[in-house]
């Protein structure tokens, strides 16, 4: 299970929902405050921007007591210049008129937070949604509220810091339409009836969303990448526990730069191959390792690893 830890709840994620400024399909998108960023579909947007402000006011109200030792590294928007983005902010918008036609004029958009890696996280901004993302985030029995993309409305979930101890959360706009209520526990992974269209864990105050497989790159919209430092959160695991790693180890982003020092072209180039799978998400974790390890070899990449225990704590 992926690590995450319940943050408090904010009190209120109305200026998100309510602000025009956040259209995503707006044609006159005020992008100048930001600059290009390394994602070629992401502007940077900066601090007195709108958008960014309200993020920021957002995010650290949900902080509760850690607000104060948190800081907001980096706001990133989802911008629709692209093509292929532009296309799926068109889609997005018809499919909310859908939803409104099908449910009285009122489609039942939202924002909610979905926590990952940064190379989870850009690599859904890429390709979409992936069946490696259904289910992500469970309880700490173990159990989930349905199978699905959950995200969450007034708190967010959070992974581990990577290698620069920065932690990477995406706020997506949702189309929820008319939600059901999905038990702890439950495996149900589509709605019960065409009434309905998609979960949550409370009809009256949800603090889960869950949008199924069937309709997760249609009905969630990704947004914004908002990357942020906050070193007294502790991660939380399955049975409430804190996630303590047991031995050194480094993220897999550091680790190929540390490889491409210390190994031939050919035998790097089919390192980096195995790696652009991954992150396009057509081979599993344990697969990329494994072909590590075959190429590099256990002793060149113990020797790496334990060189930077000190510097880099967690895995991506």
């Amino acid at each position: 299970m992926a690590a995450q830890v319940e943050i408090e709840d904010q009190a209120s994620v109305t200026e998100l929902d309510n602000g025009e400024i956040f259209d995503p399909v707006s044609d006159d998108a005020d992008s100048s405050a930001g600059s290009s960023s390394s994602t070629d579909s992401m502007i940077l947007l900066g601090e007195g921007n709108p958008e960014h402000d309200v993020i920021r006011t957002c995010l650290l109200s949900g902080m509760g007591t850690l607000s104060s030792d948190t800081t907001i590294a980096a706001v990133r928007k989802n911008f629709s210049e692209g093509i292929t983005t532009r296309a799926k902010y068109v889609a997005f918008r018809i499919f909310t008129e859908a939803m409104a036609r099908k449910n009285g004029g009122d489609p039942n958009v939202k924002y909610g937070w979905y926590a990952g890696s940064r190379d989870e996280i850009e690599g859904i901004i890429s390709y979409g949604f992936s069946s490696r993302d259904v289910g992500k985030f469970e309880n700490d029995d173990g159990s989930s509220h349905g199978i699905g993309i959950h995200l969450v409305p007034s708190k967010a979930s959070a992974t581990e810091p990577d290698e620069e101890g920065l932690r990477h959360l995406l706020l997506c706009r949702l189309i929820l339409g008319k939600p059901e209520l999905i038990i702890s526990g439950s495996k149900q992974s589509s709605p019960s009836s065409i009434e309905f269209d998609s979960g949550v864990d409370n009809l009256q105050n949800p603090r889960k969303y869950v949008v199924w497989s069937s309709t997760m790159n249609s009905y969630i919209l990704p947004s914004y990448i908002v990357s942020f430092r906050s070193p007294r959160l502790i991660v939380v695991r399955r049975g409430g526990f804190p996630a303590r790693p047991s031995s050194p180890w480094v993220s897999f982003a550091a680790l190929m730069s540390m490889l491409s020092k210390s190994m031939d072209s050919s035998r790097m180039n089919l390192i980096l191959r195995t790696f652009d799978d991954f992150r396009k998400r057509k081979i599993q974790r344990d697969e990329l390792v494994r072909k590590m390890r075959e190429v590099a070899g256990d002793n060149l990449l113990a020797e790496i690893i334990k060189n930077h225990r000190d510097k880099n704590k967690v895995r991506v």
